[in-house]
């Protein structure tokens, strides 16, 4: 629920925009993607922070805490006067989503084991594709509120939105549970039992630990973490800012293929295939979008380009988690990598201008860029490099990091032990 309300209603400044939003605020030029570059400010800055507060705080906490506040940004969005105001507002709104996404991915991680995971998350995101879809139509009918209460209908779509986030942050207090070793439901067998089955998958993230500043050293001198913000970034700009323009049936489409490859990669654990194989896809999409003047070819493109982009999101998450381990490790770094994606809507925030009508060629031509150099590339790099080092792991040439090492030490190498195998 948390992540369909958190991408149904970030659009929807785009579904304010149509019904007057710049009209009635002044906005000149570039104004409007400027409070759309905010938001991405605040949101990738502080995502990497955020899943060291969500151990810390108990996910039944913070994650309604959280809610609770977008909410009453969004809602506030509905009362400015002004440009300015505007900014202020997409500013904190960005910082009070941005421990969302990547809270959410590492919660998930720590209750199911690796081969389980990826199908978990991309239910998860998959609503975000639905929400997407609906959205518009939710804000179409808000905005015929035209008037009512001396308010504008896009105000009204910021207000009521923004007050059914609250409701549902209120909601989730009751709804979201903490990690496995602080679960409240769970009796001390079936903790035991959870935890148990962690760690025969060679994770003990879901355990207690202290934080402690090496976590995000560790975090911050891995290669993976790198290699996967490179993967992640060819797909996150464009969903970040374009969903708005795709219309229902698009949406279901990438929603169903997002749980599909979800499927297929927890069972064959091949998300590096999985992750080249829909890039072929969304490349050929942006191809057709580009080259093709019929707009059935390009509405086909549309669906190319979703099926191809969204599963990627969801697989690329699904991956890292699965190659990171360590208590505060995962969750850090799983905030670097959402976080160095969110960047890149800043570059999707002023790539698709108003001078480029009707075609946008610019925008796109910088999207199929992006997913051939980095969602394509990024996880064929990626893929050859772990399994380059499964191989050496397989051959013993890392056995020598645990050489005087008792098992406590070797267990708190977390995916740095010469056991612990890379997911593909």
């Amino acid at each position: 629920m948390g992540k369909s309300t958190n991408m149904c209603f970030r659009t929807n400044i785009g579904n304010a925009r149509l019904v007057g939003l710049e009209t009635d605020l002044s906005m000149t030029g570039d104004q409007y993607n400027l409070s759309l570059t905010i938001f991405f400010v605040s949101y990738s800055v502080f995502e990497p922070l955020t899943n060291v507060l969500l151990k810390k705080m108990r996910p039944s906490i913070f994650i309604p805490l959280i809610m609770m506040a977008w909410g009453l940004c969004m809602t506030f969005m509905g009362f400015v006067h002004n440009y300015s105001g505007l900014l202020a507002v997409r500013f904190f709104l960005g910082l009070s989503e941005a421990g969302l996404f990547p809270g959410v991915g590492y919660l998930l991680s720590c209750w199911y084991k690796r081969s389980e995971f990826g199908l978990r998350m991309a239910i998860f995101f998959s609503a975000a594709a639905l929400a997407g879809s609906f959205g518009g139509l939710l804000a179409a009918a808000i905005g015929k509120m035209d008037g009512i209460g001396g308010k504008a209908g896009w105000s009204w779509i910021f207000i009521l939105e923004g007050l059914l986030t609250f409701v549902i942050g209120i909601a989730s207090f009751w709804c979201v549970h903490d990690f496995p070793d602080q679960a409240r439901f769970l009796s001390d067998i079936d903790r035991k039992r959870v935890l148990r089955r962690l760690a025969l998958d060679q994770q003990a993230s879901a355990k207690h630990e202290e934080f402690k500043i090496g976590y995000l050293w560790a975090s911050l001198k891995d290669w993976k973490t790198y290699s996967a913000c490179l993967t992640y970034m060819g797909a996150s700009g464009y969903s970040s800012i374009r969903a708005q323009l795709m219309s229902v049936p698009p949406y279901a489409a990438a929603a169903v293929m997002t749980v599909s490859v979800g499927f297929i990669a927890d069972h064959t654990r091949q998300r590096g295939l999985c992750n080249l194989a829909v890039s072929l896809l969304c490349i050929a999409g942006f191809a057709i979008i580009i080259g093709c003047k019929s707009p059935g070819a390009k509405y086909a493109g549309v669906f190319l380009g979703a099926m191809g982009i969204y599963p990627a999101i969801a697989n690329t998450i699904s991956w890292t988690s699965n190659n990171t381990e360590g208590v505060y490790k995962r969750g850090i770094t799983l905030g670097l990598v959402i976080g160095w994606g969110n960047v890149n809507g800043i570059v999707a925030s002023n790539i698709y201008r108003k001078q480029d009508k009707p075609h946008y060629y610019p925008g796109h031509a910088v999207v199929l860029g992006y997913l051939t150099l980095f969602q394509f590339g990024g996880s064929l790099i990626l893929y050859f490099l772990l399994r380059r080092e499964n191989d050496k792991r397989r051959r013993g040439e890392r056995d020598y990091v645990i050489v005087g090492m008792d098992q406590s030490q070797i267990d708190m190498l977390g995916d740095k032990r010469p056991d612990f195998i890379y997911t593909l």
